[in-house]
């Protein structure tokens, strides 16, 4: 058997210490980059962006019921009018810098939904009516409508058997 020792010389020591520095460097760029966040910050910012907008569209409701309209279609017009107001935001760019402001608080109402829906028909209108806003309008909305509708069904089967059974 042979015994076989590897010899370390200077110049391998040197590119060693090259990689460690290189990689201390990265390391430290990548930390100087990420951004901090701060929860409670977040959090509140989100409570107040969905808060004013809850409270919108409350007082939409209000205003369409003071109009003469019932209880029902108030609600409607209500829902109808965030979905205008956040698609004309949207259009405008302004919605982008509330949710990035608000977070989840903007997210989660019917406008961030209406948001998801105008975003990309802005984003791609470059690229013509067909292949640009026909092709990629439902690109972030289209999973939500998908398994909202599929998820809904699911529940509708398990009422229906827990009717049948007497469960409910």
């Amino acid at each position: 058997m042979q015994n076989t020792k590897e010899k370390v010389t200077a110049s391998d020591v040197v590119i060693e210490k090259d990689k460690t520095a290189k990689g201390e460097k990265y390391n430290k760029y990548v930390k100087d980059m990420t951004p901090t966040h701060n929860i409670f910050k977040n959090i509140l910012n989100a409570f107040l962006v969905g808060g004013i907008i809850c409270t919108i569209g409350q007082g939409l409701i209000n205003l369409y019921a003071s109009w003469g309209a019932g209880e029902e279609l108030s609600a409607s017009y209500g829902t109808l009018s965030l979905v205008f107001l956040s698609v004309v935001l949207t259009g405008l760019n302004i919605y982008p810098k509330i949710a990035k402001f608000g977070g989840a608080g903007s997210l989660v109402p019917i406008t961030g939904f209406a948001n998801s829906v105008a975003a990309p028909a802005v984003e791609f209108k470059k690229e013509g009516q067909v292949f640009g806003i026909g092709c990629k309008i439902f690109t972030i909305a289209g999973p939500v409508i998908l398994y909202g509708i599929f998820s809904s069904w699911v529940l509708g089967l398990i009422y229906y058997i827990l009717l049948q059974l007497g469960v409910v």
